[in-house]
């Protein structure tokens, strides 16, 4: 049984996902045509150098090699950032990242369009922003981790888009992956009980076409398998008695 965490432990974590947010804030404007994606982690790492105390929670988390994860176009997550692979005008760029700090943990993700994307590309992205919103709404006292889900899911369809289900969502907190699992389909009324004090990473990964993905020769990157566009977007959020608490905002 996962104790749940005490309002001290929430501020703590609400420090780590102030400068989370504030460096995805602060990556719109580095993120441009013609930087690797490993300027992108350079900047992270050159961010928390400010914080000591805070350190990039993916780093070496099973094995991963990288402090961010940076993928684009039809990359859904876990893309790993390289000095030769650089971005181009219309691509869309997702960057996932994690701090640790003091034993705990936050997790967030945005997608950015560079330069001049197609018109699908920008709708994919706002239709992944308000699917995390009105999944967002849902994490309440007493609802269930199915209502997260499937508001999710119709959020996602209502728009002509597909929601990944290889890959889900996670509990977070005393570490960066607890149960239960979040997912971006399922049934209202399903799984879990939210309880005052659970944190949860709630993010959508959609897709312009089919859901299935594949998993790279790196063994971390996954793309959709029929090529289509893919966005993710994340937050944490603690389960309050005032609503849900957007720990990385």
């Amino acid at each position: 049984m996962i104790q749940p965490l005490a309002h001290n432990e929430l501020m703590v974590m609400r420090e780590a996902g102030k400068v989370a947010a504030d460096v995805l804030r602060s990556l719109k404007k580095v993120i441009k045509a013609g930087i690797s994606t490993k300027d992108i982690e350079t900047f992270f790492d050159r961010r928390l150098d400010k914080y000591p105390a805070m350190t990039a929670a993916f780093k070496g988390y099973s094995g991963y090699p990288a402090s961010v994860c940076v993928s684009l176009n039809d990359e859904v997550i876990h893309g790993i950032p390289s000095s030769e692979r650089l971005i181009e005008d219309g691509d869309i760029v997702s960057v996932d990242l994690g701090i640790k700090y003091k034993g705990l943990f936050v997790d967030t993700a945005c997608t950015y369009a560079v330069g001049k994307v197609p018109a699908l590309a920008k709708k994919l992205i706002k239709a992944t922003e308000s699917a995390l919103a009105v999944g967002i709404k849902k994490a309440k006292i007493g609802l269930k981790v199915g209502d997260i889900s499937s508001s999710i899911q119709k959020s996602i369809e209502r728009k002509g888009f597909s929601a990944v289900r290889q890959f889900v969502g996670h509990g977070i907190g005393r570490e960066l992956h607890l149960p239960p699992e979040v997912p971006n389909f399922g049934e209202p009324g399903s799984g879990e009980e939210l309880k005052e004090g659970r944190v949860i990473a709630i993010e959508p990964m959609v897709t312009v076409g089919g859901y299935e993905v594949e998993v790279l020769a790196d063994g971390w990157t996954a793309k959709t398998k029929d090529g289509s566009l893919s966005a993710h977007i994340e937050h944490t959020v603690a389960i309050t008695k005032k609503g849900p608490l957007v720990i990385t905002q």
